[in-house]
């Protein structure tokens, strides 16, 4: 008796919308990496953020794969903690049908001594085509990149940068209110320990935004209004550097007119490193509240780069309330970063 089988069906071939099926200006072999949004055109940020529309249509679809990064090795190499950002960028890199190599930096021969350069060395001698990293020391990203010949994704180092959590910002509120350019963006807290503030005051001010720092003194870097990488005056790459930004001590007075704010963790070692008399102080002067948002301009956004301490730096109801893009920022992070490992590989499916 034969036994009668419906034919089994493949998979249907999935691949990136046609409209990002070409060469892109990453592809000259002069953007082999992305470490910082300071050598950033604007031109290259629309072209991240045209690619990100791509890959979230690729994320609504029922299978949510193409084959951009088939038969590559993405490394997730991660000398601090981290959830959203490792766990965004290794979805990224499997939506793309790379393999992800998740390295413990605790298990591995870095705690026998193994020097930094020795230790991506013998990653891509190992196979990895691609290396996301995420270091304590401020430039770790950019000696890696000198010594290695695939491309190296900067997953925040040390106080200095965290460009693809800035794109995902710039992004989400793209999504918002549309044009950057004329918007007002209020960032408010520990500005002096933000690799985050850092890397979305240059995207948002290349952008044509308008960028205000707000905090405690103790909290805010000094000289922030330092000249354009154009001035022969400009500090070298070993200094924290920032364009023109706008600082103000009054979360109040900052929030007038504010299209955007975002609120920064305040970590409890600050109080007790002597930069604020006292977490309730810092609260009452500085916590975004439903009452401080109202300042703001009716249709302002709220957003936070996470992890958020509630009822410190922002209070549960405007955490939760209509103004929050919290999770939208999450989501995002998926697709910006699948936009920036297309982007890197080449732009083609």
């Amino acid at each position: 008796m034969t036994e009668n089988r419906s034919p089994r069906r493949s998979a249907p071939e999935v691949s990136v919308p046609p409209a990002l099926a070409r060469a892109t200006s990453f592809t000259s072999g002069e953007r082999r990496h992305v470490l910082d949004l300071d050598d950033f055109s604007r031109e290259e940020i629309e072209e991240v953020f045209s690619a990100t529309d791509a890959m979230r249509e690729v994320l609504g679809r029922e299978i949510k794969k193409v084959p951009t990064l088939r038969g590559k090795t993405v490394v997730n190499l991660f000398y601090e903690a981290s959830t959203r950002t490792r766990v965004s960028f290794e979805l990224a890199a499997k939506n793309l049908s790379a393999d992800v190599v998740n390295v413990s930096v605790s298990t591995s021969s870095v705690v026998k001594g193994e020097s930094l350069i020795d230790t991506v060395r013998t990653l891509q001698a190992l196979g990895g085509d691609m290396i996301v990293m995420r270091h304590s020391q401020a430039g770790a990203p950019y000696l890696v990149a000198q010594h290695v010949d695939g491309a190296v994704l900067n997953g925040g180092d040390g106080l200095h940068a965290h460009p693809t959590q800035a794109l995902l910002d710039m992004y989400t509120v793209r999504q918002h209110l549309g044009q950057l350019a004329g918007r007002k963006l209020v960032i408010v807290g520990d500005i002096l320990h933000s690799r985050v503030a850092r890397s979305n005051a240059w995207g948002f001010t290349r952008m044509g935004a308008e960028v205000v720092f707000c905090g405690p003194p103790t909290l805010l870097p000094p000289g922030l209004n330092v000249p354009t990488n154009d001035d022969p005056s400009w500090p070298d790459r070993g200094q924290v550097c920032l364009p023109p930004v706008s600082v103000e001590y009054d979360l109040d007075r900052a929030l007038r007119d504010a299209d955007v704010v975002m609120a920064l963790r305040l970590q409890k070692e600050r109080q007790q490193g002597g930069f604020l008399p006292s977490v309730r102080e810092y609260v009452q002067l500085y916590q975004l509240n439903e009452r401080r948002l109202a300042l703001a301009r009716p249709d302002v956004l709220v957003m936070h780069p996470g992890p958020m301490n509630e009822g410190v730096e922002i209070s549960p109801a405007a955490a939760r309330s209509a103004c929050s893009v919290v999770e939208e920022q999450v989501s995002n992070g998926v697709a910006v970063r699948m936009a920036l490992f297309y982007l890197l590989s080449g732009g083609r499916a």
